[in-house]
């Protein structure tokens, strides 16, 4: 490798997918030795010039640079042997597997009798490891890990395999703010030591906090670069959208109503510890409930028992001064229980329908899309989903497309806009925005408020603090299932909240009613 510039010259690059343009003629300089951010909304086409610069795709017309140097790219293995790597949103590694296994797969470590070398693979590892303060087990499995170790273990993979490039896909989407810091400060050790460091990221607190530089796209067009020095989250917000943003909601003071929601002493047990302890909370009319903490504290089972796909061990669930402690999810959505889950890939919807079959998943068998005699309104179900795609913005906005092949962002959008309009009286929202572009959060934002000011009951669990100051009225901290403190949402004492969140604290108010 040379001393030049620029670790990445990618030049005039345009790809093209059927009628829809992903890149349009785009240039991009990444300064080498630098932490470069790449931003823009859902769908303007930031992950797929990384994913042509790791060779995933092939561009339609353009040239790729490394080092000044004109490369083809082809494949994955073509980026792997030009020193680049990939960290994708979705982590691609095997659960039953140890930590070196899975660095090593696929270019394992041979000994004299032809069998893997396993002992040479985990000194490897663990020199690598210390090299860049990526502290993992080698020998631990990776279904055993925290979502932050995870990550570590693709990096490492990544640099056993002699990555000097380094690109991350939305790194920070399913960290918490502890995991955060941490895994900040392992991006400027890898800087430090002459990495060239590509995030892919819709954070701009983030961005702001990490980066040198910044490039910003709008519908597949490059619009400018900036030195993040130089840059501020309104200037980049309105660059990526093309409009001023309201970064904070806008809600006006609202006395709740009656009682929608209350929990009673509610336990679900785990295998070597209750998931949720006795848990006692209300959510009335008008009011968004606002649940913060660390990942892994029972927002998870709490979030599953309240649409019915999980069983409370002990307790009640009152809806509207009804017992549904023991109604199934199907039953729960009958009665206008909306749903907005965490983890969209699994349980948001099915990849391979259309966006019009998953804008009315779980509500097929309604009157207006389904006839007695059990066959669908098709010309319903098109004009529905035709006006669903259009107000809430789905891109690219065709009720055919494969929901599993859009952006993050424009999947969650698909769920909001189900859930959001089948009436529901009571919403569980779990990580409404996670994933999800400025523009999109504005306007997700909006519509959470919207439902709230028609006297419909929300509960909103989120790893972000600054959606939870924003949208709650009331907000509170989990930590082991049980209630640690609640969130004086006036103060928003940040490292008070955060002793909530580790246990070490507990508020005057440890009872949400």
């Amino acid at each position: 490798m040379t001393d030049h510039e620029y670790a990445v010259e990618m030049e005039s690059i345009t790809k093209r997918f059927g009628p829809v343009t992903a890149n349009d003629n785009v240039n991009i300089q990444i300064p080498r030795g630098k932490i470069h951010a790449i931003v823009g909304e859902n769908g303007a086409g930031k992950t797929t010039i990384m994913e042509i610069l790791y060779g995933f795709y092939q561009a339609d017309s353009g040239v790729i640079k490394l080092f000044g140097n004109p490369v083809e790219i082809r494949n994955p293995h073509d980026a792997i042997d030009n020193h680049i790597g990939m960290v994708h949103q979705h982590f691609m590694l095997i659960p039953p597997l140890t930590v070196a296994e899975n660095i090593v797969l696929g270019i394992e470590p041979i000994n004299q009798f032809g069998k893997l070398h396993l002992e040479y693979a985990i000194e490897q590892v663990q020199k690598i490891s210390e090299d860049y303060g990526l502290h993992v087990d080698p020998y631990a499995k990776v279904e055993d890990l925290s979502v932050g170790q995870e990550q570590r273990v693709e990096i490492l993979k990544a640099l056993y395999r002699g990555a000097e490039i380094l690109i991350l896909d939305e790194p920070t989407a399913v960290l918490t703010p502890l995991e955060v810091q941490d895994f900040f400060k392992i991006l400027r050790r890898l800087k430090d030591q002459g990495k060239t460091i590509i995030i892919i990221t819709h954070k701009l607190d983030e961005v702001l906090a990490i980066s040198d530089n910044v490039t910003v796209m709008r519908h597949g067009k490059k619009i400018g670069d900036l030195e993040t020095k130089d840059a501020t989250t309104e200037i980049i917000s309105t660059m990526m959208v093309g409009r001023k943003v309201l970064l904070r909601v806008h809600k006006d003071p609202r006395e709740p109503e009656a009682a929608i929601l209350t929990l009673e002493n509610v336990r679900v047990a785990g295998l070597q510890r209750d998931r949720i302890k006795n848990l006692s909370l209300e959510i009335r009319g008008g009011q968004i409930l606002g649940i913060a903490g660390l990942e892994g504290n029972g927002q998870t089972e709490l979030v599953e028992v309240l649409t019915g796909l999980r069983q409370a061990d002990s307790g009640r669930i009152l809806y509207k001064g009804e017992d549904i402690t023991a109604l199934t999810a199907k039953r729960m959505r009958q009665i206008h229980i909306g749903h907005i889950p965490a983890d969209r890939k699994t349980h948001g919807y099915i990849s391979e329908y259309s966006n019009a079959e998953n804008l009315i998943l779980g509500f097929h068998d309604q009157e207006q899309f389904c006839k007695k005699s059990g066959f669908f309104r098709f010309d319903k179900i098109r004009e529905y989903a035709k006006h669903l795609v259009g107000v809430f913005d789905v891109r690219p906005p065709s009720i055919q497309a494969l929901t599993g092949r859009l952006s993050g962002g424009n999947q969650q959008k698909v769920i909001v806009a189900r859930e959001f309009t089948q009436d529901p009286e009571l919403l569980i929202i779990a990580q409404p925005t996670r994933g999800v572009d400025i523009g999109a959060i504005e306007f997700i934002h909006k519509k959470i408020i919207e439902l709230r000011d028609q006297g419909k009951a929300i509960l909103v669990v989120s790893a972000e603090l600054e959606e939870i100051r924003s949208l709650s009225d009331r907000a509170i901290v989990l930590y082991e299932g049980q209630i640690s403190g609640e969130i004086n949402l006036e103060t928003f004492d940040e490292q008070e909240i955060g002793m909530m969140m580790t246990g070490q604290y507990q508020s005057k108010t440890a009872k949400a009613s």
